[in-house]
């Protein structure tokens, strides 16, 4: 909680502990699923979040976040190029984290997300697959592990459903806590993978 009011501080955005922030570092480009977060934003904008947005890229998607924070400003924080510091900072502030990718061979901020508590929404693809494990699907057949949500369909609308299923399991404090303790637990260091 420190982590996000210094987070939400930084952007000048209110603090407000059962509003969900959602968190994206990323090249602003149609490879990370930009694309398709745009089809989704007139749904996306109506639930009750606040967005942080890191990165640069098509000036497209440059331009749909610099209107979404010119238009709601207390809901939208963005920082167009590269800020080290301010990755971390958004890492462990946020509440949830968005990478919804066409494709991604490995995908590192999901990774990190994870180690810090910050559960992740991602597209079912290549690494984001093998290490976010959608918490609706595991708790289904009985198992608890599940340490985010994902989607398979490559489309605005499952994106969506994707978001309102994690804003929905957020004011689960109980079931929340642990899909992050999960997260934390999981283990995808360089000395597990040398082992």
């Amino acid at each position: 909680q420190k982590n996000k009011e210094a987070l939400l501080k930084y952007f000048n955005l209110p603090y407000n502990p059962d509003i969900p922030v959602i968190g994206i570092i990323s090249r602003l480009a149609i490879q990370k699923g930009f694309d398709i977060i745009s089809q989704a934003m007139s749904d996306l904008i109506k639930l009750n979040f606040q967005w942080i947005v890191l990165g640069s890229g098509e000036p497209k998607y440059e331009d749909m976040f610099r209107s979404l924070s010119y238009n709601f400003p207390h809901k939208f924080g963005t920082y167009f190029g590269y800020n080290n510091d301010l990755s971390h900072l958004i890492e462990a502030g946020a509440d949830m984290f968005l990478m919804p990718s066409n494709y991604e061979p490995c995908g590192l901020n999901q990774i990190y997300s994870l180690k810090y508590g910050t559960v992740p929404i991602v597209r079912k693809t290549g690494g984001l697959a093998d290490t976010v494990h959608d918490w609706h699907e595991y708790s289904y057949m009985g198992d608890d592990s599940g340490n985010g949500f994902s989607f398979n369909d490559y489309t605005g609308y499952a994106l969506f459903t994707s978001v309102q299923r994690a804003l929905d399991i957020f004011r689960d404090k109980q079931t929340w806590h642990k899909i992050q303790v999960n997260g934390m637990s999981a283990e995808y260091s360089w000395e597990n993978a040398a082992k």
